[in-house]
C-alpha cells in the first residue's frame, strides 16, 4: 500500500489545564480513529483538564468521517466538561461546519454541569449559539 501524502499527522503539548493539539494533514476515514484515540487518552489522562485546542491551520482535507470525529469529540469534550477550541480553522473546514450546521455546535460554550458523567461515548450534546472565542 502506498503512503497517502496527506496523512494525518499530531503533534501534541500539554499546558498547564489545557492541551493543545496541531493537525497536520488531511482528517478522513483512515486517519479519524487517529486524531478521536488521542484526544480520548489526554481527556482520560487529564482529570483537571479546562480547554483542548485543535490548533487547525495543518488540516488539509476533511471527509464525513473526519466532521464525524469532531462531532465524537465534541461530545467527549462536553461530557468531561473541557472546553473545545477549533483554533485556526481554514476555509473548507468553516465551509464544511457552515454547511453542516455543527459550527456553532461544535464552537458553543459548555453547558452548566456538564463534567458530571466520565469521558466515554455518552450522548451528552452541546448547545448550540455563537462562541467569538474559537
Amino acid at each position: 500500500m502506498t503512503a497517502h501524502p496527506h496523512h494525518l499527522r499530531l503533534t501534541t503539548a500539554d499546558i498547564q489545564d489545557s492541551v493543545r493539539i496541531e493537525v497536520h494533514g488531511d482528517l478522513d476515514y483512515n486517519s479519524a480513529d487517529l486524531l478521536v484515540e488521542e484526544v480520548t487518552a489526554r481527556l482520560s489522562g487529564r482529570p483537571a483538564l479546562t480547554d483542548l485546542h485543535l490548533h487547525c491551520a495543518g488540516l488539509g482535507a476533511i471527509d464525513s468521517i473526519g466532521l464525524s470525529a469532531l462531532l465524537m469529540i465534541g461530545r467527549r469534550t462536553t461530557v468531561a466538561g473541557v472546553r473545545l477550541h477549533l483554533d485556526d480553522r481554514p476555509a473548507n473546514l468553516d465551509r464544511l461546519l457552515e454547511l453542516t450546521g455543527t459550527l456553532d455546535y461544535l464552537t458553543a460554550p459548555l453547558p452548566t454541569g456538564a463534567a458530571e458523567t466520565p469521558v466515554t461515548e455518552g450522548t451528552a450534546v452541546r448547545p448550540t449559539g455563537p462562541d467569538g472565542t474559537t
